[in-house]
Parts: C-alpha cells; sequence; structure tokens
C-alpha cells in the first residue's frame, strides 16, 4: 500500500507544497473521522435517553425539548484574570470595571452591547479585581466619579 510520500511523483513541480498539504489533508481526515464516531456515540446516547424517558412518561414531547447551548467563548478557571491583567498592562492609565470589561469582550470577540454578557462577564471582572487585590497584584488608585479605577501593583 503506497504511503502519503509515494502520492507525489519524484521531481514535481511545487513537491514541498504538494507533501504539505496531503500532510493536512490526512490530518484533517483523521479529524473528520473522530468527529463521526464522536456523533455517532452522542446519537445513539440520545436514543437511549429518548426511551428512557418515553418508559417513564409516554406523553413527553421529545421534539419540545431545547439543546442546551454551552457558550464557547466561556473562559477557563482563570481565564478571565489573565485577560484583565493584560488589558491593565497596555492600558495607559487606571481603568474602571465597566472599561476592563469592554475590552476584555472585544479581545475576546464577544458583542459587548449584549447586556447579558456584558453583565455576566462584568460580575466575573469585579471578581477578579478583588481576588488579585487581595494577592497584592492589583489595587485601586482613586475614583472617577463614583466609579473605582484599578491599576497593576508596580
Amino acid at each position: 500500500m503506497p504511503t502519503n510520500q509515494d502520492l507525489v511523483p519524484l521531481g514535481a513541480a511545487n513537491s514541498l507544497a504538494l507533501h504539505a498539504l496531503i500532510r493536512k489533508y490526512a490530518e484533517i481526515a483523521a479529524q473528520a473521522d473522530q468527529v463521526r464516531s464522536a456523533l455517532q456515540r452522542l446519537t445513539s446516547d440520545l436514543t437511549h435517553i429518548e426511551g428512557a424517558i418515553r418508559l417513564l412518561d409516554s406523553s413527553v414531547d421529545i421534539s419540545a425539548i431545547r439543546p442546551n447551548r454551552s457558550s464557547s467563548k466561556r473562559s477557563q478557571k482563570g481565564g478571565v484574570t489573565s485577560i484583565l491583567l493584560d488589558v491593565l498592562r497596555e492600558a495607559e492609565e487606571p481603568l474602571p470595571p465597566r472599561t476592563i470589561t469592554t475590552r476584555i469582550m472585544r479581545q475576546r470577540g464577544i458583542c459587548a452591547e449584549d447586556t447579558v454578557q456584558f453583565d455576566a462577564t462584568l460580575k466575573r471582572v469585579r471578581a477578579s479585581l478583588r481576588k488579585q487585590r487581595i494577592q497584592g497584584v492589583l489595587h485601586p488608585v482613586g475614583k472617577d466619579g463614583l466609579v473605582q479605577l484599578w491599576d497593576i501593583v508596580q
């Protein structure tokens, strides 16, 4: 059986590019196979759960069940903190929590006009600011009206 290396004839024009593309194609094809297998397992799981629901109550309308949409933009633990620190390092002056939140959302590609997402991110930013203040990494440096301004401890 020929290997991927044997697919490009000797002396072919653009052989380096062809080898790279063939390698990339094989990599993506392997990922597609894994996704197909995962989809097959998930479909089987759904079928079994649907059967269990029907055993308990056959009147439940399965088609009315909406999938939970997990946010792919959600940070891992500490993710907001690392971006928050980057935002404050890049800032030329101390910033209020709402400005920090807007910049974090912009960096993560999240629409800052989405008030629900903004409020959730602001809550995480404020918690991170408090934690970093306790750890001595950040400190409040005055106020802009009633809003606390934050900066990195030098």
